[in-house]
């Protein structure tokens, strides 16, 4: 429940998903079960256990640490933009908005 979430016996309680866990391990078995070929590759497979560690990172934060280093700079930023915007749809602007700026998705329109 909510109210569960704002315990914070219960928040800390949470370390890491299951999945998070189970990625890092691929990952990292991956790396060690087959040798590289090239120093693309050996860069790759470093870029990708770094993802799959910082994911790992993020998965163990309290919820209140996690909101403060993912979303709550963007929507900060996102909120100060639509007060100077003002638009008739101030919901939908901001989604648009989150969406466009996403540090996660380097496509952007």
């Amino acid at each position: 429940s909510n109210r569960d979430l704002l315990n914070p016996f219960y928040i800390n309680s949470i370390i890491m998903s299951d999945s998070a866990k189970a990625e890092v391990e691929e990952q990292e078995m991956a790396v060690e079960s087959k040798p590289a070929t090239s120093n693309r590759e050996i860069q790759e497979a470093e870029k990708d256990l770094n993802a799959a560690q910082e994911k790992l990172n993020l998965q163990a934060l309290p919820i209140r640490a996690y909101l403060d280093q993912t979303v709550v700079p963007l929507l900060l930023d996102g909120m100060s933009a639509l007060v100077k915007e003002r638009p008739p749809n101030p919901v939908e602007w901001l989604a648009a908005y989150l969406l466009k700026h996403n540090p996660q998705n380097p496509s952007k329109d």
